[in-house]
């Protein structure tokens, strides 16, 4: 392995790193202002935080496992680590669908949604820095499951123009069912991540992400 290469695997596993980190804070403050603010769309938001932190220790043991060995194979630990993140997001649609169920039952409304637009103003600048360096990584690489990583982060910025759009909508309208609504987009990501991760676990892959 080249020095340059050595640097490369060297960023990726910092930025691995990273948003593991990222993802633990963001999810505990989202969640916090979620509860607060009576915002089912920030609380989903910061729970899929806490999926996507361990899906970013899967993602962390793949970096370590090809800069050892680029051809290598994929570990037991990573599919295990995908399979508890489809069955995650699973489990996050179901408790979202619950809460709109409930939320329109009781024709709740959020007390502010302010924060909301906040975080999500954040964590879209955040993760589109982190998509566009492990893109550039993945190509001086040549490596198809670091790009693919960079691709499933972009969901991470769908998600979060999600959250930023019902907040502003709701903070400046007060219109009832934007709440609910960013709850249901929410819910539409998360079946199909849920879905994409049992995938990779099954034919034990990294390299594809339907994020498009």
């Amino acid at each position: 392995m080249t020095s340059a290469e050595t640097r490369l695997y060297r960023s990726i596993y910092l930025l691995s790193i990273f948003t593991i980190v990222y993802n633990i804070v963001e999810g505990l403050v989202s969640m916090y202002f979620g509860f607060e603010n009576e915002t089912l769309t920030l609380f989903g938001f910061g729970a899929d935080s806490f999926i996507e932190v361990v899906s970013g220790i899967g993602i962390l043991q793949m970096v370590i496992r090809i800069r050892h060995n680029p051809q290598s194979a994929v570990s037991t630990f990573e599919v295990r680590a995908l399979q508890i993140t489809g069955a995650g997001f699973y489990f996050q649609s179901a408790g979202l669908l619950a809460g709109i169920i409930l939320a329109l039952a009781e024709k709740h409304k959020p007390s502010s949604t302010l924060a909301g637009a906040i975080i999500s103003c954040i964590s879209i600048l955040v993760m589109i820095w982190l998509a566009n360096r492990k893109f550039r990584i993945g190509k001086k690489l040549n490596s198809a499951p670091i790009t693919a990583d960079a691709q499933c982060t972009m969901v991470c910025i769908y998600m979060s123009v999600v959250l930023l759009a019902t907040s502003a909508i709701y903070e400046l309208t007060s219109f009832a069912y934007a709440d609910v609504i960013g709850s249901a987009g929410l819910i539409w990501f998360s079946v199909r991540e849920g879905r994409e991760a049992f995938k990779k676990a099954k034919e034990r892959s990294y390299e594809e992400c339907n994020c498009h």
